[in-house]
């Protein structure tokens, strides 16, 4: 499936981030936003998401426009943000079994912690969340995104709060995600690195 922006523009507060951005990113590929703060990538990202309107232009996914998030787009977009989402109150393996349920998908307890070991987390499955460091919670955030089933991923700064054997651990899931197919979008303060995956490069204010 390919994701294409189309004279795609936006403006916050009066103020011009970004005008007329022409791409497409097809099955198996994925686009590096790059750029220096307020330029509009995180704003490009929600975009993408449907959690901002869209400005000008349009940005259709598999030959459809997003707008209205038609059914096919919602069941195919997975968003990981600054913020990991975590329900803090909800031990670890709660998070994932209820980040799971909202894709439709069950979670079975060979599946919880087997996941959790890849990601080192072992033996964390009953630990409340708000009890976790900050790269733990980045951990547990992306166990819940290889775990619920999704062909177009949107990363704003995915390596925040991680730890270099986390990057790696991260690169080699998304150089997965892509093997089988899928598409992501990534911003990130940090050089990007995806193990056989050379990027398309969107940057900003350039």
């Amino acid at each position: 499936m390919t994701l294409r922006f189309s004279k795609l523009g936006c403006s916050k507060g009066g103020r011009r981030l970004f005008r007329d951005i022409d791409c497409e990113v097809p099955a198996g590929r994925w686009l590096y936003v790059k750029g220096p703060n307020g330029v509009g990538k995180t704003s490009l990202l929600r975009m993408v998401c449907g959690l901002s309107s869209l400005d000008q232009g349009d940005i259709a996914w598999h030959g459809a426009s997003i707008r209205g998030l038609p059914e096919t787009y919602r069941r195919d977009i997975r968003f990981l943000g600054h913020l990991n989402a975590l329900q803090d109150a909800m031990t670890v393996a709660e998070n994932l079994r209820f980040g799971c349920a909202l894709h439709g998908v069950a979670l079975e307890q060979e599946a919880c912690r087997a996941v959790l070991a890849r990601f080192g987390l072992r033996g964390r499955e009953q630990q409340i969340a708000r009890h976790l460091s900050q790269g733990q919670r980045r951990r547990v955030a992306l166990a819940r995104l290889t775990l619920s089933p999704g062909r177009l991923w949107i990363l704003d700064e995915p390596y925040v709060a991680m730890d270099d054997a986390g990057i790696g651990l991260l690169a080699d899931m998304i150089a997965n995600h892509l093997d089988g197919g899928g598409t992501a979008v990534i911003t990130s303060h940090q050089q990007v690195a995806i193990p056989g995956h050379p990027p398309l490069l969107l940057e900003l204010g350039a």
